[in-house]
């Protein structure tokens, strides 16, 4: 035998070696990983989508069948890439609240993982995930979230919506951009320091792309990018236009951090971005700071996105099914009549004297759903869970949807119903099954706004008007049309009658 032919053989012997190693050695780990369905080589369990004649945006379908099939706790392969997967209340608890340090590492979001790059509040692991939530909560609270400033600026900013609803005189409208305006400039008068007017068009520009994207992440071109984003990444399609947004959001942040660097009082600052930029100089000579430009644009990116639809879908949602419901909404204008009346603004101490009120606002969150999937977990260490051995970097998919619908803790999860959230003497009945803002250590940072917002939009706009559907209540339709990594409000007219 020549050289040539010996060594010829000798690489594909070990190539062959190298791919029976391989395949040993990831079989071997299947052992002690949870169960699941076996996956093809590039494809994971994509084929098992189409067997089952489930389109690739229903997903959430997909991974029932399987918990039925598995349990709560099994693995899944989204193409090449392997996930573990918790289903219902108790294995979701278990992980993010009993085991939380272990559970708290942020996982992947391809839509977004190339553009963040683990920078961000949202996307930080490690060291520089706890610097960034330290400071964005403490900086958060010197703003006054969770006080009576920022409830009155919530209070402002509903006026001015009640406003705009006043002028279009009960006309059928959508009001989708009618509440992303408001609810945004809740977070653009933290972050940036003022409201924009809502005929900017900058500002609409901006809110129409933060629209887009969570569209375009949950449709099916979001979902194969999911899974396939090693090659999609350099494919056209619709899912380049999402990476578009983000350099449009992106260039904004940075030029109001421009203007900020420019005007800069260190002894009165005025927003998120002057006290991020007076901690960077602070931290200037730290080498191990998590204080510079590119985490400052990324963190002020992720409150911006986040604190602006979020809590404008919900809304939307929650306006969609109290048309539905006209009896859910005339018992709500009756607890805001009895308890707060039309002379004066609803406020945050209100809550607790209107139990259905607060019902029909838990129970419109359950509901709506509005972040099904989660964001991605990874394990920071090799854990034991549940008679399984998960290894560091483990990615995991806690479904939030799947405890919102959890039928061990809510009686009828797949029906509207503030009964949910109420004794059987009509007062509140909290629910540790109610986790729409996520649980553990990765729990929204912006939790205890969002829950201001909700309770101060709505009152104020039932104080005000009777929402009302040109199409006749039982024809309207509360299924989302798009139901991936968010669950996107139908578009929909609403009439806002003067009460």
């Amino acid at each position: 035998m020549e050289l040539g032919e010996s060594l010829l053989l000798l690489l594909v012997v070990c190539i062959s070696a190298s791919v029976l190693i391989s395949a040993w050695s990831q079989m071997a780990q299947r052992q002690q990983l949870p169960p699941g369905p076996a996956p093809l080589p590039i494809l994971g369990n994509l084929l098992e989508l189409k067997e089952r004649h489930c389109p690739v945006t229903y997903f959430l379908w997909f991974l029932l069948q399987l918990r039925d099939q598995y349990g709560p706790v099994f693995t899944v392969h989204l193409g090449p890439r392997r996930v573990v997967v918790l289903y219902g209340y108790e294995a979701v608890k278990e992980a993010l609240v009993d085991h939380s340090e272990e559970f708290s590492g942020r996982g992947h979001l391809a839509t977004v993982d190339d553009f963040v790059q683990g920078y961000g509040i949202a996307f930080a692991n490690g060291e520089r995930w706890r610097q960034l939530r330290r400071f964005t909560l403490s900086t958060l609270r010197n703003f006054g979230m969770g006080s009576r400033s920022i409830e009155e600026r919530i209070q402002e900013e509903a006026c001015f919506l009640v406003e705009e609803f006043r002028k279009t005189n009960g006309s059928p409208f959508d009001p989708t951009f009618f509440l992303s305006r408001s609810v945004s400039n809740i977070i653009c008068s933290i972050v940036f320091g003022q409201r924009f007017d809502y005929k900017d068009k900058d500002f609409l520009t901006l809110l129409a792309k933060i629209n887009e994207n969570f569209v375009g992440m949950s449709a099916t071109g979001g979902q194969l990018y999911e899974m396939f984003s090693w090659i999609m990444k350099f494919l056209p399609g619709p899912h380049q236009q999402l990476f578009r947004n983000l350099n449009d959001i992106c260039d904004f942040v940075a030029e109001r951090i421009k203007v900020n660097e420019a005007s800069l009082d260190h002894d009165h600052p005025r927003d998120f971005i002057d006290c991020f930029l007076i901690q960077m100089e602070k931290e200037s000579k730290n080498p191990s700071s998590e204080f510079h430009l590119k985490t400052m644009i990324m963190t002020v990116l992720n409150l911006f996105i986040a604190g602006t639809e979020t809590v404008s879908s919900t809304l939307r949602f929650g306006f969609l099914i109290l048309m539905k419901y006209p009896e859910v909404q005339a018992k709500v204008f009756q607890e805001i009549d009895d308890m707060i009346g039309r002379s004066r603004a609803p406020a945050v101490a209100d809550r607790a004297q209107m139990p259905y009120t607060d019902a029909v606002i838990h129970e419109i969150q359950r509901f709506s759903d509005v972040i099904p999937m989660n964001l991605p977990h990874a394990l920071t260490k090799a854990t034991k869970f549940r008679g399984y051995t998960l290894p560091k970097g483990t990615e995991v998919f806690p479904l939030l949807t799947s405890v919102l619908r959890d039928p061990d803790s809510f009686s009828d999860p797949e029906k509207f119903n503030p009964g949910h959230f109420l004794d059987k003497e009509g007062s509140f009945k909290k629910n540790d099954a109610f986790m729409p803002f996520s649980a553990g250590k990765r729990i929204c940072a912006g939790a205890g706004l969002a829950r201001m917002e909700l309770f101060i939009f709505l009152t104020s706009l039932l104080q005000n008007f009777t929402l009302t559907s040109p199409v006749d209540p039982k024809d309207l339709d509360l299924t989302p049309p798009v139901s991936g990594f968010a669950n996107i409000p139908p578009t929909y007219q609403l009439c806002a009658l003067p009460r």
